[in-house]
């Protein structure tokens, strides 16, 4: 688990989780994840995987490659696109 990014709104946490598989000692670990999205005002949370995930990574890259490096205002729209999709209220164990 990483957190990649937070801010006054939104906290962004990579989670990657090693899938082992029997009989395969040479080959490199498999692994799986994704990003857990933290909504902090409206205090949801939305994990993300798969496809969305990488279109998620694709979409940051394209941010931090721009020639002024990205602001903290255009992450923050940019990550509010995917916590309109969240569901589960942040719930502290």
């Amino acid at each position: 688990m990483q957190m990649l990014y937070n801010s006054d709104h939104y906290a962004v946490v990579q989670i990657e989780v090693p899938s082992h598989v029997e009989g395969a000692a040479s080959a490199p670990p498999l692994t799986r994840g994704g990003y857990e999205i933290v909504d902090k005002f409206a205090r949801k949370e939305i994990f993300i995987e798969g496809a969305l995930a990488e279109s998620f990574k694709s979409g940051v890259q394209a941010l931090i490659d721009t020639a002024e490096g990205p602001s903290e205002e255009a992450l923050d729209e940019y990550i509010g696109r995917y916590t309109s999709l969240a569901q589960h209220p942040v719930v502290v164990h």
